[in-house]
């Protein structure tokens, strides 16, 4: 009977493999690109900044710096690591576009650790001029687009913004500190604004291009951006 039993078994896989139906088994895992982050005083080295496609990378963030760091992109963001230490992150990006990444350690991101992964897009194509009259620093960027201006209030601890959501092109910050202690505006990976006292102001133009994650600013005296002080500039 065992060898009937067998038999018959065989005889069922060989019609099976002669009609070509598939046998079913484990579905193909979806691939991760594996990138590098190496975080030090005061800057993030990647080892790809760019993707060319849509999909999922683990960033594997290496502290090799004398302080603690740690690592934010898309809404994901490593503990805070100490020398030495390291943590990987998984992102799924489902969409293209140019996604902000910065150290959120106060005062970090304003010292360079802030920059911008293109995922299935090229970098974006900028030029950059930097003018100073009567001790005012102006900063333009071109990018194609129309020209817009938004006034941002900076208060304690809150910014209010006349648009959070602006189309592609030329954008010009109108800033005002009108709170009672010294606040600043910095677009993370693109431009960090001076750090004004209160009822001064300051005026700067950034060519800003469409992404779909948007553009995180925050003010970067110590302790205002847990306190609330951060947002999200949309620029379609």
């Amino acid at each position: 009977m065992a060898i009937s039993t067998l038999a018959l078994a065989a005889l069922v896989g060989g019609l099976l493999a002669g009609t070509g139906r598939a046998v079913p088994g484990k579905a193909a895992a979806t691939p991760v690109t594996k990138i590098t982050v190496t975080a030090s005083e005061w800057k993030f080295k990647l080892s790809k900044s760019t993707l060319p496609k849509t999909g999922k990378v683990a960033f594997k963030v290496v502290n090799k710096g004398k302080i603690g760091h740690d690592f934010k992109i898309a809404g994901k963001k490593t503990r805070l690591l100490n020398p030495g230490q390291s943590q990987t992150i998984t992102v799924n990006f489902a969409k293209k576009g140019h996604f902000a990444y910065l150290c959120t350690v106060t005062g970090h991101a304003k010292l360079g650790m802030k920059g911008t992964f293109n995922v299935a897009a090229k970098p974006v194509s900028t030029s950059t001029s930097t003018t100073t009259t009567g001790g005012t620093t102006s900063t333009t960027t071109t990018v194609t687009g129309p020209a817009t201006t938004v006034n941002v209030s900076m208060k304690e601890y809150t910014f209010t913004l006349s648009q959070s959501t602006v189309p592609q092109g030329t954008i010009t910050f109108v800033i005002k500190n009108d709170g009672i202690e010294p606040h600043n505006f910095d677009i993370s990976g693109v431009k960090a604004g001076a750090i004004i006292g209160p009822g001064q102001t300051e005026t700067w133009t950034v060519g800003l291009a469409a992404k779909a994650a948007g553009y995180p600013f925050l003010c970067d005296v110590p302790f205002h951006a847990d306190r609330g002080m951060t947002g999200l500039l949309n620029v379609t």
